[in-house]
């Protein structure tokens, strides 16, 4: 781990998973969104379904990823890609629920993991602008390169950010 993730590692993962459901989160979901890589990314996120994770591992196993780390996810790296799994729960109205430590859930409409954008010659689907937004509005201190991707955002989409961002200067009132 602590490698780069490299654009044509990216892609040839995500061609060899696409019989699968994945949803593009993180920094490689935002640019996918953007349709353009606007910076390095240290792994790539993957939303998946919780009764697609031993094939997704499988897959990943065959591929010479190995698991690392299992926390709120689940991490595999191989020598040139690290890899985060974020299962969700698919409920009868295809809400994606993420679970939280409470024991309670966070659902997703179906709309948030179904957005498309691009990761070089790729089309993936990828988590919608305002579901990226929702998930940067909590849970963490925002980094430099977050603000640069939310702003990204609001450029391209025109979405709203958290006020949230403003309040505790993440964000200059001026922008």
């Amino acid at each position: 781990m602590g490698q780069e993730a490299k654009l044509e590692h990216v892609v040839a993962l995500l061609k060899s998973l696409d019989d699968q459901w994945i949803c593009v989160d993180g920094g490689w979901g935002v640019d996918a969104l953007l349709n353009v890589q606007t910076r390095p990314h240290a792994d790539l996120d993957l939303i998946i379904r919780k009764t697609d994770v031993a094939a997704i591992e499988l897959a990943l196993t065959n591929q010479q990823f190995h698991k690392v780390l299992e926390t709120d996810g689940l991490v595999y790296a191989s020598s040139e890609l690290v890899v985060d799994l974020h299962p969700v729960r698919i409920d009868s109205k295809h809400y994606g629920h993420f679970d939280l430590p409470n024991g309670g859930s966070w659902p997703f409409p179906p709309e948030t993991m179904g957005a498309e954008g691009q990761i070089g010659d790729f089309r993936v689907r990828c988590l919608s602008v305002d579901a990226q937004v929702q998930c940067h509005a909590q849970g963490y201190v925002l980094t430099p390169k977050d603000i640069d991707d939310m702003r990204a955002l609001q450029a391209k989409f025109g979405c709203v950010l958290p006020l949230r961002f403003y309040i505790e200067g993440a964000i200059p009132y001026d922008t």
